[in-house]
């Protein structure tokens, strides 16, 4: 069987160590003669805590691993001496991953930073050694208590992808050959729609030594704000990007007008989510080394109402100005007037 390699939603059933029992125990010692209780209590189970780190990018760990417990926390013993407690459990899930009660529907954190911690089940108090029911007219009791239960939770875990600038486009726009160009990713490329089966984070580094994270989102189609072809799966890890980037086919090759489809991708994200629209982005138009496509750059430029930037992904051609561009947008404090011109901040 074939092994899943990412996951963005697994359910996670998180349990806490239990308590260690308190301890019956009476002093004996050479000449100290009927010593009185001293049974010590037992330790505190584990608990199970969520950590965002920023270099996981899946939560697939997990999907094959969705029980994680605490440990139990030791007994009490003799000589009043405490249990050792039980072991936390930390469970590492990438940063960007919402965690979710999965019975109520309630959100209970959203894990955006690097080491950001939420508690998933707290373990169970130790018990209590007969020490603690010694009075003047109970100088023998053989009370205790047993140690509690840990916490038991049934939580949902959604990570959306925290990135700079989410790359967006329809199938076969040539988002993945662009993400290969400028950034360290290495997705899978073919001369077919949704070689991209799951979102790919690269990161562009540019001559200062600065960067930023892209994510490669899988080609949308019409209707993907109501869930054709996954929307609804890939379209959340767009939700967290700072820019979009709106990658054009211009070769009209698919049978598809490149103005159409930059409006139909506005039109897909308002639907989905409408300050989508307002955020601000680029258009890239792509496959600029094909035939017929300067005829149609005009037209996108007037229905975009930004300066679209040329590239070609296969030949490089564009590359250095589109990375020049992206660092404007995201780096630079101060932007050029001809990066003004070419960013976008609205539907």
């Amino acid at each position: 069987m074939k092994q899943l390699a990412f996951a963005d939603a697994v359910t996670l059933y998180v349990q806490g160590g239990g308590g260690g029992d308190g301890c019956v125990s009476f002093r004996r010692e050479k000449f100290v003669p009927k010593g009185g209780p001293d049974g010590g209590d037992g330790g505190q189970g584990g608990d199970v805590i969520l950590r965002a780190d920023h270099d996981e990018q899946s939560l697939v760990k997990l999907y094959y691993n969705p029980h994680q417990r605490g440990t139990r926390g030791t007994h009490g013993k003799g000589k009043k001496l405490l249990g050792a407690g039980g072991a936390d459990k930390t469970v590492i899930v990438p940063c960007g991953t919402e965690v979710w009660d999965a019975e109520s529907s309630e959100i209970l954190g959203d894990l955006v930073d690097h080491d950001a911690e939420l508690m998933g089940a707290r373990g169970g108090k130790g018990g209590l050694g007969n020490c603690h029911w010694l009075t003047n007219s109970h100088r023998a009791p053989r009370e205790h208590t047993d140690g509690e239960p840990g916490e038991e939770h049934k939580l949902r875990l959604v990570y959306k992808i925290v990135s700079d600038v989410g790359l967006v486009g329809f199938p076969n726009a040539g988002k993945s050959s662009l993400i290969r160009q400028i950034s360290d990713a290495h997705p899978k490329v073919a001369s077919y729609p949704f070689t991209t089966l799951n979102p790919i984070l690269g990161t562009v580094i540019f001559e200062d030594y600065s960067r930023i994270r892209v994510a490669d989102i899988p080609g949308l189609i019409s209707g993907a704000h109501v869930g054709v072809g996954l929307g609804h799966q890939f379209l959340r890890h767009i939700e967290r990007a700072r820019y979009l980037l709106y990658v054009i086919d211009m070769s009209g090759l698919d049978g598809r007008e490149p103005v159409d489809d930059y409006r139909s991708l506005i039109e897909e994200l308002g639907q989905y989510r409408e300050d989508l629209q307002q955020r601000p982005f680029l258009v890239v138009a792509n496959k600029m080394d094909l035939p017929g496509t300067r005829e149609n750059l005009d037209s996108l430029r007037n229905a975009s109402g930004t300066e679209p930037i040329p590239i070609s992904a296969t030949t490089g051609e564009g590359l250095d100005h589109l990375r020049q561009a992206l660092f404007e947008l995201c780096i630079s404090p101060t932007p050029s007037p001809t990066s003004e011109d070419r960013i976008g901040s609205g539907g």
